[in-house]
């Protein structure tokens, strides 16, 4: 039963919430394949791909590096923290339980807000770009509308019942498997045919430069496995399924990047790869298939949009119902943002909001294209991308506290127990916070080992101009969150979980 006042429903009342979960209005619907190809959806990103494929052979080298130094410690964690810990809105539950609800505010501010202004602002312009190239030319204005329509159709996707949703969810993790496998199986065939593009694998040789380039990216590339886990009471049955779906998702995701970025590199000139991106890469390979490759380049366009449009729409199922939790439970300005639609089961609100901030972030990338404004625009939305990167120096001891302090049943383990997971936190938390350092002021880790760095023309503005947008971007974000937590009005007292029938469940 769930009780409601004249001025919307009472997210307070443990009779219809527990921690900001309006319990009731969940229905069970993600199974273990679901799970996967929400992880193969929101995690292997095909922005990243291009990015890592511009460090060329050395850049091949240090991404299966991190990917078996980070991405496979970052599985086995979130494989057993997010199964021992089944609650809606995930890494909120785990800071909140750990370090209470202020820093459990900052934490899932830093998290979300990554999300809409990617959307916006990065996403949806590759998205534009493959379809007036690859799809249909469009004008300045038929160009503002493809983007708008993918962030709000990306919006729209993450609004729907999670029933449905999760169909199209899936659509777009096999559309993105399918543009990596043309990718690669095409790559093979065109060097088969015509040689590769004249590589130097002397230069894989890794060099402290070429890490430091990488890592960022890298890093930003390989997390998310926790994200199902904003959904976990979604789930039939998260504390079996969750360890295999992550375990699953973390082999695919490997293999979906490190291939597509052996295969740019093998067709596409050694001068030309820093300029390169998957649907270049595919342009280039699918010239084996003479007249026709027209028509499959359009085909390919389309899935790729797809791909984005449902990579977006991951994220924002994840994030949107971390923060409506965290609404929900006072820490985030309203519990109105909270509420969970009667009818979808979803964060509808805060799904909104999310459309709305995505907006603001797109009109000001269109408009701020030229000159000093679109450098510091730029600075502003590299440090706004990067608070995901960020939120994890907060996560991941809120984890670390748990494991040591909080006695819970653990159905799955990693291997060693409290030792392995200490370790592998603890490497995680290494690269996490060099990362963070890589993003917050670049250049130093370069002073520091003597490499040059030219701060000016990798930003467009002055170190002084840079940091003043960097640190303020990042006040700006825990300012907010801060007062969202003050206006949330959060009690201090423990809210007590009260019993559902399971029937309500349904």
């Amino acid at each position: 039963m769930t009780h409601e006042r004249s001025g919307g429903p009472d997210l307070s009342d443990p009779l219809d919430s527990v921690h900001g979960v309006q319990k009731s209005r969940l229905v069970k619907t993600l199974r273990r394949g679901d799970i996967v190809l929400f992880i193969v959806a929101a995690v292997i990103s095909a922005d990243s791909i291009a990015v890592l494929a511009a460090g060329g052979p050395e850049g091949l080298v240090w991404s299966a590096f991190i990917g078996i130094a980070f991405l496979v410690p970052s599985a086995f964690v979130f494989a057993e923290t997010s199964s021992s810990y089944p609650e809606e809105g995930g890494p909120y539950q785990w800071v909140r339980r750990a370090f209470g609800r202020t820093w459990a505010s900052i934490a899932v501010m830093l998290y979300w807000i990554t999300n809409p202004i990617w959307l916006g602002g990065s996403l949806a312009f590759i998205a534009g770009s493959v379809w007036a190239e690859y799809v249909t030319p469009t004008t300045a204005l038929g160009d503002f509308v493809v983007k708008l329509a993918f962030v709000w159709v990306a919006i729209l996707l993450a609004i729907v019942s999670l029933k449905r949703g999760k169909l199209l969810i899936n659509a777009g993790a096999y559309a993105k498997l399918f543009v990596l496998l043309s990718l690669t199986v095409t790559a093979l065939v065109h060097v088969a045919q015509v040689g590769s593009a004249g590589i130097d694998w002397s230069s894989a040789r890794p060099t402290a430069a070429g890490f430091l380039l990488i890592v960022p990216v890298a890093l930003f590339a390989f997390v998310g496995f926790e994200a199902p886990s904003a959904a976990s009471e979604e789930m039939h049955d998260a504390q079996k399924d969750t360890p295999v779906a992550i375990a699953r998702g973390a082999g695919i995701t490997l293999i979906a990047y490190l291939a597509p970025v052996l295969a740019i590199i093998l067709v596409t000139p050694a001068d030309r790869t820093a300029d390169s991106g998957v649907m270049q890469a595919i342009e280039e390979s699918y010239a084996v298939f003479g007249p026709a490759s027209g028509f499959l380049l359009t085909v390919t366009g389309l899935a790729f949009v797809y791909a984005l449009l449902t990579q977006g729409s991951a994220w924002m199922i994840a994030t949107d119902r971390m923060q409506a939790v965290a609404a929900g439970d006072g820490a985030f300005f309203t519990t109105r943002l909270g509420e969970f639609s009667r009818r979808l089961g979803t964060p509808v609100r805060m799904n909104l909001l999310s459309g709305c901030v995505g907006t603001v972030f797109l009109a000001a990338a269109t408009l701020l294209v030229h000159g000093t404004a679109a450098a510091v625009f730029g600075v502003v939305l590299t440090q706004a991308v990067s608070t995901l990167l960020i939120s994890y120096v907060v996560i991941l001891p809120a984890m670390m506290w748990l494991r040591h302090k909080h006695d819970v049943p653990r159905p799955y383990q990693v291997p060693g127990g409290l030792r392995g997971y200490t370790v592998l936190l603890t490497i995680m938390y290494a690269f996490v916070l060099l990362g963070s350092v890589a993003a917050i002021v670049p250049g130093v880790l370069e002073g520091w080992l003597g490499l040059d760095y030219d701060f000016l023309d990798e930003w467009g503005v002055s170190r002084g101009s840079f940091e003043v947008f960097t640190v303020g971007t990042l006040v700006v974000v825990i300012a907010a969150a801060l007062v969202g937590r003050v206006v949330g009005g959060a009690r201090d007292e423990p809210v007590v979980p009260v019993a559902e029938p399971e029937a309500s469940r349904r």
